[in-house]
């Protein structure tokens, strides 16, 4: 909870930097958690619209992890485009959100390593 509560807190629409794997994937299971109850409450009381202003209230915040995620890895952001090639995108896009770093690139110093020598 940590992770996604820093990503809103701190991170919001943070689009420079990077994130760990742990950040970016503890923050999805967060979001997902949380869309699926907006979905229920939905399905119960209000016919749709909480589940859309979740959704709409977490876009910026989605995209600006992942566009972290991305340059942990070493590449832009921009490659959260290659999701809408069907299929094949989507599949290229995960295995570059799992990737882990060697080390510090153009995107800043390497966060496992600066959080080591703290």
């Amino acid at each position: 909870m940590e992770h996604f509560t820093n990503a809103l807190k701190n991170h919001y629409a943070d689009f420079n930097g990077r994130a760990t794997r742990t950040q970016y994937w503890m923050f999805v299971l967060f979001y997902l958690i949380f869309y699926i109850a907006a979905g229920v409450i939905d399905s119960i009381a209000t016919g749709g619209i909480l589940t859309l202003v979740f959704a709409l209230g977490m876009l910026i915040p989605c995209i600006a992890i992942a566009a972290r995620r991305l340059h942990y890895t070493g590449r832009s952001g921009w490659w959260q485009l290659i999701a809408l090639i069907p299929v094949i995108g989507t599949i290229v896009l995960i295995i570059f959100l799992v990737l882990d770093s060697e080390g510090d690139n153009q995107y800043g110093p390497n966060p496992k390593s600066t959080a080591a020598a703290i």
